[in-house]
C-alpha cells in the first residue's frame, strides 16, 4: 500500500507506525510449541507466480479456481485435484483481481485495465478502461460488474460488454492509505470503506448512495497520526453491516439507514469476518478479538501472534483460520481462542496416489519454527486471508502458491 500527495517515496501503511512514532520496533512474537488437537490436511497445491507489490486474490466458483499472477497470466484449476485447465495472457500487468461469478473472470491492471473473460474457455470477453488503477478484485452480481479504483471510485459496468452504468466519486482527504480492499455486495447493496473513517452503503442497481456513517473520527497531531482509513473489507448478514478503521474504531450499523448500533476502540488493517453472532476481528498489533455481533462486548481474545502480520480469520466449522507473514497456518478454536494447530505450509508435499489423484498430508510442522527465520520480506508470507473451497479454504502465499486445505 502506498500513500498519495503528490511524492514518489512515503510510509505504507505496515510503516505508518514507525513513520509517525518514536517507539522501538516491536520484533515478532516467537511461536511457542502447542499442543496438536486439530490436524491440517493439504488437498492440493499449485503455483502461479508471484504478486509482485500487489495484493492478488484467487477465486473460487462451484467447479473452479482462478489466480493470477503480476506479469499478467491467469490461470484457471480444477476445484477439487488442482489440475491446471487453461492458462492466458491478459496482455496487461494485473495489480487488482481475481474476481469471477456470473460466466466471468475478472482482472484489472496499473492503467485502469479493466478485462472479463469466459469462465469455462478462458476467452476475452471485453476489456475496458477505468478511471484510475484497480487494485481491488472486480465483484460481479445482478449481471453488474462493481470496480473500485485506486482514486477511491467505483464504478458500475455492465457484465455484458463492460459498458459504464454508474459512477461513484468522493471528495478525499489529501493524505490516503491506498489499499487492496474493494467492494462487498449483499442484497442489492455495495458497501465500501473510505478515507477518514466513512463508510458508504450504494444502490448496486444505479450507484446512488442510500446511507454514508462514520466508523471513525480522525485524532492525532501530526497528519500520520490523523490517519484513519477503512482499508478492509466491511462485512454484511441481514441485520447490520460492520467496518473497521485502521488507527480507529470498530462499528457495527442497522443495514437499511445506517444507523450506529455500537462502536469500540479497535485499530486494524487486516479486516473483519462475521460468523453467526459472532464478529472476529485481527487488530494491528496481531490480537484475535471474538465480540458478540449485537453488542460488541468481548468473547475471548488471543495474543499469542503480536506483531505477526496475521490475515483476517476464516471461519470453517468450529475452527478459525489465518496465515501470517512467515507462511504459518494457525487453526484456533472458534469457542476459546485457544490454538489447535499449525502448519508451516511452504513444507507441505502433497502425496499422489496412482491415477493422480491427490492424497491428503498431514502436517505437524513444530520443528520447522526454529529452523526457518523471521524475514518481514519473505515471499512465503500469507498476507491475505483463506477464502471458502468445498468443505476447506483455499490460500495464496506471497510467491503465488495456491493451497487447499481441510482440518480435522
Amino acid at each position: 500500500m502506498r500513500l498519495k500527495k503528490h511524492i514518489l517515496a512515503a510510509c505504507s501503511l505496515l510503516m505508518l507506525v514507525a513513520c509517525s512514532s518514536d517507539k522501538p520496533k516491536v520484533e515478532p512474537v516467537k511461536l511457542a510449541d502447542i499442543k496438536h488437537t486439530a490436524s491440517i490436511q493439504v488437498r492440493w497445491k499449485a503455483v502461479v507466480g508471484d504478486a509482485g507489490m500487489s495484493v492478488l486474490f484467487p477465486a473460487v466458483t462451484r467447479t473452479a479456481v482462478y489466480a493470477a499472477n503480476a506479469k499478467g497470466r491467469l490461470y484457471r484449476f480444477d476445484r477439487d485435484s488442482g489440475k491446471q485447465k487453461w492458462s492466458i495472457d491478459s496482455g496487461f500487468g494485473i495489480t487488482g483481481g481475481v474476481g469471477a461469478g456470473d460466466g466471468l473472470v475478472m482482472v484489472g491492471g496499473e492503467k485502469g485495465e479493466l478485462a472479463a473473460f469466459d469462465e469455462d474457455s478462458g476467452k476475452r470477453l471485453w476489456q475496458v478502461r477505468v478511471s484510475s488503477d484497480v487494485l481491488s478484485a472486480p465483484q460481479v452480481a445482478d449481471g453488474i460488474v462493481v470496480v473500485r479504483t485506486g482514486n477511491q471510485r467505483i464504478t458500475g459496468l455492465s457484465a455484458k460488454d463492460g459498458s459504464r452504468l454508474w459512477l461513484y466519486e468522493r471528495a478525499t482527504p489529501t493524505l490516503i492509505v491506498r489499499s487492496h480492499a474493494g467492494v462487498a455486495i449483499r442484497n442489492g447493496f455495495v458497501y465500501a470503506g473510505f478515507a477518514a473513517g466513512k463508510l458508504a452503503a450504494i444502490s448496486l442497481s444505479n450507484g446512488v448512495v442510500l446511507w454514508e456513517s462514520t466508523v471513525s473520527q480522525p485524532r492525532g497531531n501530526t497528519e500520520l497520526e490523523r490517519i484513519s482509513d477503512i482499508t478492509s473489507l466491511p462485512v454484511a448478514d441481514d441485520e447490520q453491516v460492520c467496518a473497521v478503521a485502521y488507527q480507529g474504531r470498530l462499528a457495527c450499523f442497522e443495514i437499511e439507514h445506517g444507523s450506529a448500533l455500537w462502536t469500540r476502540d479497535v485499530s486494524s488493517d487486516k479486516g473483519l469476518a462475521l460468523s453467526g453472532k459472532t464478529l472476529y476481528v485481527t487488530d494491528a498489533e496481531g490480537n484475535v478479538l471474538a465480540l458478540e455481533k449485537n453488542s460488541g462486548s468481548s468473547l475471548w481474545k488471543n495474543g499469542q501472534l503480536l506483531q505477526r502480520k496475521g490475515t483476517t480469520v476464516f471461519p470453517l466449522d468450529e475452527f478459525l483460520l489465518l496465515g501470517d507473514y512467515e507462511g504459518y497456518l494457525h487453526v484456533l478454536k472458534s469457542a476459546d481462542g485457544s490454538i489447535s494447530a499449525r502448519s508451516l505450509l511452504r513444507d507441505a508435499k502433497v502425496i499422489h496416489k496412482e491415477g493422480g489423484s491427490s492424497d491428503y498430508l498431514r502436517l505437524f510442522n513444530d520443528d520447522a519454527v526454529a529452523s526457518h527465520p523471521q524475514d518481514d520480506s519473505s515471499t512465503d508470507a500469507i498476507a491475505i486471508a483463506p477464502v471458502t473451497l468445498g468443505d476447506g479454504a483455499l490460500l495464496q502465499s506471497g510467491n503465488g502458491t495456491l493451497y487447499s486445505v481441510a482440518v480435522h
